[in-house]
C-alpha cells in the first residue's frame, strides 16, 4: 500500500498535547522531591542533590524518548522481540543479583544496585511487554480474523506471553508490579477485537475472584490460605488498609502519617516548602502526601486533572492513528499510566493497599521515570510519524 509522509515541520510533528503535561508533572516532581528531602531527617545528602539527580534522570529519559520516536510502528514491530528478550533476560538476573538492603526493607528481590544508583528491571519490562503485545495482538488478527474459536487462541497466546513475566515476578515477590502487567493486558483485550461473549464473563470471573481474595483476606482460614500464595509483610499492608488506625506505631505507620499529612493540608494546604509531618518514602511512593499537605484539596485535584488531561490526549491520539498496532500499543501504554495514577493515589488516601507502586513522572527514581518515558516516546511516535494511507483507511505497515 502506498504511503504518503505528511510534509509538515519538525515542530509541528510533535505532540505538544502529551509533552507539556509531563513537563508540567517533571517541574513538579521536582519540587515534590526537594520538599520530601527536606522534611526527612533519615535523608542522607542535601534536598538539592536529590533535585539534581532525579532532573539528571529526566534528561537521560529525553534523550530516550527522542530515540524511541524515530521507531515507526513497522521497526516497533521487529524490535519487539528482542526488546521483550532483553526484559526477561533483566527479570531472571536480578534473582541472583539483586540488591540485597533493598530486599531486606521490602521483601522484593528487584533491584540492581549499580553503584551509588539503584535499578528495577521490570519498570523497563513494562513496555517491553506492551510492545510484545501489541505484535502478537496484530499478527494473530492480521492471520486468522475473528472467530469465537481464533478469539480463545488469542486470549491463550496473551496468557502465554503473560505467564514468564508474572512467574519471574512472583518470584521477586513484586506483587504490585504484576498487578500493572494484569491492567495492561485488560486494557489491551478490550481494543484486540475479542468477541464480548467471552470478555463479559472472563472480566466477571476475575472481578469475583478479586472479591473472593478480598473476603478471605479479613478471616483466619481465608489468611492461612492465601499464606502459601503472599508474604507477611503483603499482609501487613492489607490489614493497615483495612484498619489504618490499628497499630500507627508499626505496620500502618506509613499510610497513618500519609494521611495526616494530606489531611492537615485542608482546602488550600500549608503552603510552599512545608514538611511539618514525617512521612516514610516520601520522596517516591508516597510523594502524594507533599502535594496534600502544601497545596492542600485544591492542589490534589490540580494534579489528578493534569492526568486527566494527558490521559485523554493519549486516547485521542491513539482514536487519530489508523494503524491498529500503533492503537495496541497506546492502550497499553494508557493502562499502564492509569493504573500507576490510580494506584499509587488510591495507597496514599487509604482507598487502596499499599503496594509500592510509584506515581508516573512524579516519584524519585530512575528506573519508574524512564519506563514511562519509554511510554511517552511510544505515543509521540505515532505523532511524529503520523501518514496518509492511499485507497483505505486501513492500518497497515
Amino acid at each position: 500500500m502506498a504511503k504518503v509522509e505528511n510534509k509538515t515541520s519538525l515542530i509541528d510533528r510533535l505532540a505538544w498535547n502529551i509533552i507539556i503535561p509531563v513537563a508540567l508533572l517533571a517541574l513538579i516532581s521536582l519540587y515534590c522531591i526537594y520538599i520530601a528531602a527536606l522534611g526527612d531527617p533519615s535523608h542522607i545528602g542535601s534536598p538539592v542533590k536529590a533535585v539534581v539527580m532525579q532532573a539528571l534522570w529526566y534528561l537521560i529519559s529525553i534523550v530516550i524518548v527522542v530515540i524511541v520516536m524515530q521507531f515507526d510502528a513497522e521497526q516497533l514491530f521487529k524490535i519487539a522481540p528482542i526488546f521483550f528478550g532483553i526484559g526477561i533476560f533483566l527479570l531472571i538476573a536480578v534473582l541472583f543479583f539483586y540488591n540485597r538492603s533493598v530486599a531486606a526493607d521490602t521483601g522484593a528481590k528487584s533491584w540492581f544496585k549499580l553503584g551509588p544508583v539503584t535499578f528495577q528491571p521490570s519498570e523497563i519490562m513494562k513496555p517491553a511487554f506492551i510492545l510484545m503485545l501489541a505484535r502478537v495482538v496484530k499478527d494473530h488478527n492480521d492471520k486468522y480474523g475473528h472467530t469465537i474459536k481464533s478469539d480463545w487462541l488469542l486470549l491463550g497466546k496473551i496468557v502465554a506471553w503473560l505467564a514468564p513475566v508474572a512467574i519471574l515476578l512472583k518470584l521477586q515477590n513484586d506483587f504490585g508490579t504484576m498487578l500493572v502487567f494484569i491492567a495492561i493486558v485488560g486494557g489491551v483485550v478490550l481494543v484486540s477485537g475479542i468477541s464480548w461473549k467471552i470478555i463479559v464473563p472472563l472480566y466477571g470471573i476475575v472481578i469475583i475472584g478479586a472479591i473472593a481474595v478480598i473476603l478471605m483476606v479479613v478471616t483466619p482460614g481465608g489468611q492461612a490460605f492465601l499464606s502459601h500464595f503472599f508474604q507477611a509483610y503483603q499482609f501487613e499492608r492489607i490489614k493497615s488498609w483495612l484498619n489504618p488506625s490499628g497499630d500507627t506505631s508499626s505496620g500502618a505507620y506509613q499510610l497513618w502519617q500519609s494521611m495526616k499529612a494530606i489531611g492537615s493540608g485542608q482546602l488550600f494546604g500549608n503552603g510552599f516548602g512545608k514538611a511539618s509531618v514525617y512521612v516514610p518514602v516520601r520522596g517516591s511512593d508516597m510523594v502524594f502526601s507533599v502535594i496534600g499537605e502544601n497545596f492542600g484539596f485544591v492542589g490534589c485535584v490540580s494534579l489528578i486533572l493534569i492526568y486527566l488531561y494527558l490521559i485523554i490526549q493519549m486516547v485521542k491520539i491513539s482514536f487519530n492513528t489508523r494503524n491498529a498496532f500503533y492503537s495496541y500499543i497506546s492502550t497499553g501504554v494508557i493502562m499502564m499510566i492509569l493504573f500507576h495514577v490510580f494506584e499509587n493515589i488510591g495507597m496514599n488516601i487509604d482507598l487502596l493497599p499499599l503496594t509500592g507502586i510509584p506515581l508516573p513522572f512524579v516519584s524519585q527514581g530512575g528506573s519508574a521515570l524512564v519506563g514511562n518515558m519509554i511510554g511517552i516516546g511510544l505515543i509521540l511516535s505515532m505523532k511524529f510519524h503520523n501518514r496518509d494511507y492511499m485507497f483505505s483507511t486501513a492500518g497497515d505497515f
